[in-house]
Order: structure tokens, then sequence, then C-alpha cells
């Protein structure tokens, strides 16, 4: 049986265990609610996002998802020129006027996020983000953030390799 990674397994990374990760996406909604703003719907910005949106969405007791496919990360630590927006795409057509969070795993350098929080208000959500961590080089300040950290993070939802093979992803 495969054992996820602990953090004194790599204690020069964040190793963020799925135990912790309930903890954090908890503390991620008491933050929005304690802010005394309810989002309509979550927005999760997939791959990374997906598994914190839906954790999230359960706590505030959000029924209303979303998902937006961006691509930017092709591989460790090497990008797309920009992030982009893969099919299929999200019906925007109800977002006006809606308050939408937008949940993602990392802000890392935060272009992505950038990029979904544009396109929500351009589409006249009142858009807010919330991400589990976020890297001092974003560009982007999420509205609510778990933790801040500049090490590599490893999540539990991709530190192990795909079960048919291949590598994993960490941010």
């Amino acid at each position: 049986m495969e054992s996820f990674p602990t953090p004194d397994d790599h204690p020069d990374r964040e190793v963020l265990t799925w135990p912790e990760f309930g903890h954090a996406a908890r503390a991620l909604a008491r933050a929005v609610l304690d802010d005394g703003w309810t989002p309509d719907v979550v927005i999760a910005v997939a791959r990374g996002g997906l598994v914190p949106a839906g954790a999230v969405a359960y706590a505030l007791d959000t029924k209303a998802m979303g998902t937006l496919n961006v691509e930017f990360y092709t591989a460790v630590g090497e990008t797309l020129p920009d992030p982009v927006v893969l099919p299929p795409l999200m019906d925007t057509s109800h977002l006006a006027g809606r308050r939408a969070l937008v949940v993602d795993d990392v802000a890392d350098s935060g272009r992505t996020l950038a990029l979904v929080m544009d396109l929500m208000r351009s589409h006249g959500a009142e858009a807010r983000s919330a991400v589990l961590y976020t890297k001092p080089q974003s560009v982007i300040q999420p509205d609510y953030s778990w933790r801040e950290t500049d090490r590599w993070i490893m999540f539990p939802w991709s530190s192990l390799p795909p079960v048919g093979g291949g590598a994993s992803r960490d941010a």
C-alpha cells in the first residue's frame, strides 16, 4: 500500500496532509464568513483547485459550483508563456450580479488566479479569491489565504504519481 508523504519525509518542503487539508479548508470558509461575505457560487480552478473548492463549498454550505480549466504549468517548474482557459468552458451566463468565490490550491506566480478573477469580473460577478497557499512572488494577493510559503508544496491529491504511472505535480 502506498503511503502519502509526511512533513518528516520532506523537511525541505511544505507538505500538506489530508487531515491538515480538512482544517485548512474549514479555516478558509470561516475567514470568508467572518468577513461578512457569503458566496452564491464557488468556482474551482482545475485541476489543483478542484479538491479545495469542493471542501470549501461544503464548509460554506454553498451548493452552486463551477469549474474553469486553466493550463499554465506544463511540468515541474515549467509554464506556458501565459495561462490558457481550456474546454470545456464553464457557462458564465448566470454570473452577473452573483458573488463568486474563486478557489485554487496555490497562488504561485498568481497569473492563473489573476486571469480567472478578471474573467469572473468581466461577466459581472462580484468575485473574491481563496487559496490554501500564497507564495511571496504572486502578482495577485488573494482575498483569503490559509498560509504563505516560499517552499515547494506537496498536496495530498498530487503528491503520489498517477495510478497508471507518470510524475506527480507539486507546486
